[in-house]
């Protein structure tokens, strides 16, 4: 796990699953081209599923991933757990981090979603892996977050010493707006899920990273 931890350092892209985005198609079916591309970390996010259908589609999501990207839970600390999955990525209104790193253990990844300088200083003192800035631009994903912008995405790139992902709107149009400013690790949700070719689409942000 130290050598996953480790992944966290290096330039990569960063997939989180959305329904809506999906439009109703097969996620392990959208995942594999992006996963062909050199997609090297990915993010089961499902609000409204069950603990038996998340759990049972994260079963299938594992698999799939298994040695080809890091598999983060959203959200969800007990199916972490139970699908002894790489880490957990927790937001303000979650668990506390200190409470999932207990459950959890050291060696798991913790990554924590954060939209201010001030809130990224805080998150930085807790045993966090990694920090989520967003949304950097405008996204249809988290419609009513408020926007970081590049601006204070700077100044946190700045100030943060542990790995940093930005997310939020990213797409191929702006992805290198963001990279010159010394983000190593992009999220994206649309700019992958909603492609026709999701291996294309994987490639060529990747290229941009």
């Amino acid at each position: 796990m130290i050598l996953k931890k480790a992944l966290l350092r290096k330039p990569g892209l960063y997939l989180v699953t959305d329904n809506d985005a999906l439009n109703g198609r097969d996620l392990l079916n959208i995942l594999s081209g992006p996963l062909k591309a050199g997609l090297d970390m990915v993010q089961f996010r499902d609000k409204e599923a069950s603990d038996i259908s998340f759990f049972e589609t994260g079963l299938k999501i594992k698999k799939l991933l298994r040695g080809k990207a890091l598999f983060i839970i959203n959200d969800r600390v007990h199916m972490a757990l139970a699908l002894d999955a790489d880490g957990v990525h927790l937001g303000s209104m979650d668990m506390p981090v200190k409470t999932a790193r207990r459950i959890l253990g050291k060696k798991k990844i913790i990554g924590f979603s954060v939209s201010s300088l001030k809130e990224a200083l805080d998150a930085q003192k807790q045993p966090v892996d990694y920090i989520a800035i967003g949304s950097i631009f405008k996204t249809p994903v988290k419609p009513d977050y408020k926007l970081v912008g590049l601006e204070t995405l700077k100044q946190i790139v700045k100030k943060i010493r542990i790995p940093l992902v930005a997310i939020g709107g990213i797409n191929q149009a702006n992805i290198e707006e963001v990279r010159m400013l010394g983000v190593k690790r992009i999220a994206v949700v649309r700019a992958i899920l909603e492609a026709k070719n999701t291996y294309s689409a994987a490639k060529n942000l990747l290229r941009r990273i």
